[in-house]
């Protein structure tokens, strides 16, 4: 296919964009200004410099990690927003069944969520080229005792094929490209499939959640979204594909042929150099976390917990931490791997984000003793912050939610406890209620929510997993 020529596309921008200032009575054209949809195109985004695209609260979408914005599709939109000279204007989604209207109403030029290409979808709107390919696969549970079982028996305690799913219960959004695969792939096993529609206000991330915490029992999910929540929820299995590979593009306005045509000229470059191989690895390219859910326990011998328990205890004492919880966040955190890598070039032992590291003075290159102490000193920073928290162990669960998304998400939950009536110095059932709805757009448009939307449920349960595993530590591994 001949690509146009870079130099000419710019020179009818221009000469669109001139036209259609010269043709104006106003010298800047505002959001609430455009009445006609074709008005909506890349002159217009030119004209405000700025570009809104519409992300979904996930991992490969848009979230926030550690107070930085990420996202697979987010660092993507970043560069063609760069690449076109304007600045990148982030919406979320709160509810998937409105997704369309957000183009049509000209709220967003882009939606980025990790969106599939299918006939229907693309009748209501135009498709970027693809820059991804995934097929759907079945997310369902690992029994308790997984690892305890044989070879044989691991086979059975799953289904391995999609014709084991007659009669069995699937969540799925109601107007997902999931839905309609698995109402085709009941014709193709003959018999019915228990399709439990959800509302667009629940996110393929939250039903895997569900998934994983025995909410319900299956659910589907694009592979890509699958195995990233693989590395946090080690006790699904996603292995089953239900469809064949679908592409995964950006959608735009019917009406918006200049910015698809920028857009597809970009990728089209942008997916050949090194800076899309390195976002790419980002998210896709991390292979440390072990699979074993129940390994853990196991290595708990004459009361040591791993390789590098004198060097917890000694910082530990030093800064007025439980040497138990900073092992229990490494484990989470690393596997106790002082040469691991994980999303935004988090590093090492305790995975701090670049920038963090910095702060307190170590790199990728820093030994275990330095990255150990470095994680100390910040949580005993972080414990001055929540000072007035009565309770030590709720003030732990405070100081644990900060660690893995931020001092200013756990206070904008605080405000929101507060403002709902529940308490904002316990965590149990209070703020950590509250911090799940930071990943809603009803509760992030609220004045008291200052930083965004962020992962609130991931979070929770990564509080969850590192205070279950202290406690049971505390009985088992010794002062």
């Amino acid at each position: 296919m001949k690509i146009v020529n870079y130099y000419f596309f710019i020179i009818a921008l221009l000469f669109v964009l001139l036209l259609q200032v010269s043709c104006s009575n106003t010298e800047t054209l505002g959001v609430d200004q455009i009445n006609t949809k074709d008005t909506l195109d890349l002159p217009y985004v030119l004209k405000k410099k700025k570009l809104t695209v519409l992300f979904e609260n996930s991992i490969l979408s848009y979230f926030n990690y550690k107070g930085k914005e990420m996202g697979f599709e987010y660092e993507l939109m970043s560069e063609f927003a760069k690449h076109l000279g304007v600045e990148l204007d982030v919406q979320l989604l709160d509810n998937k069944d409105s997704l369309l209207s957000y183009l049509n109403t000209g709220a967003v030029d882009v939606i980025a969520c990790n969106y599939a290409l299918t006939r229907d979808r693309s009748k209501m709107m135009s498709f970027s080229t693809p820059f991804s390919k995934s097929p759907q696969v079945l997310v369902q549970r690992r029994p308790d005792n997984w690892s305890t079982l044989s070879a044989e028996k691991k086979v059975t305690a799953l289904i391995t094929d999609p014709i084991q799913l007659a009669d069995k219960k699937i969540h799925v959004w109601k107007n997902s490209s999931y839905f309609q695969r698995l109402i085709h792939l009941q014709e193709e096993i003959g018999d019915s499939i228990k399709i439990i529609p959800q509302d667009g206000d629940i996110g393929t991330e939250e039903l895997i959640e569900m998934v994983a915490d025995g909410e319900i029992d299956y659910t589907i999910s694009e592979q890509n979204l699958a195995l990233l929540n693989q590395r946090f929820y080690d006790n699904i299995d996603v292995s089953v594909h239900v469809s064949i590979k679908q592409n995964i593009v950006f959608g735009v306005r019917k009406e918006s042929a200049l910015l698809l045509a920028a857009m597809n000229e970009w990728l089209y470059e942008f997916m050949k150099g090194e800076k899309f191989s390195y976002i790419k690895s980002k998210y896709f390219d991390l292979k440390y976390i072990a699979s074993d859910p129940d390994e853990l326990i196991a290595t708990v011998i004459g009361g040591r917990l791993s390789d590098y328990d004198d060097l917890f205890k000694k910082y530990g004492k030093k800064y007025g931490i439980d040497w138990r919880i900073l092992a229990s966040i490494s484990f989470q955190e690393s596997r106790f791997n002082p040469k691991a890598r994980g999303l935004g070039g988090a590093f090492g032992l305790m995975q701090f984000m670049p920038a963090t590291g910095r702060k307190y003075g170590i790199n990728s290159g820093s030994s275990a003793d330095k990255q150990i102490e470095a994680a100390a000193k910040l949580l005993s920073n972080t414990i001055r912050e929540f000072s007035s928290i009565p309770d030590s162990l709720q003030r732990y669960k405070f100081v644990l939610a900060s660690y893995n998304s931020g001092q200013s998400h756990v206070e904008d939950a605080q405000r929101l406890a507060k403002k709902y009536k529940k308490n904002p110095q316990i965590w149990d059932g209070n703020v950590k209620v509250m911090f799940k709805n930071l990943s809603k757009r009803k509760y992030f448009a609220d004045r008291v929510v200052r930083n965004g939307a962020a992962r609130g449920w991931h979070t929770c349960n990564y509080v969850d997993k590192i205070f279950n595993r202290y406690e049971i530590w505390r009985k088992m591994a010794d002062d």
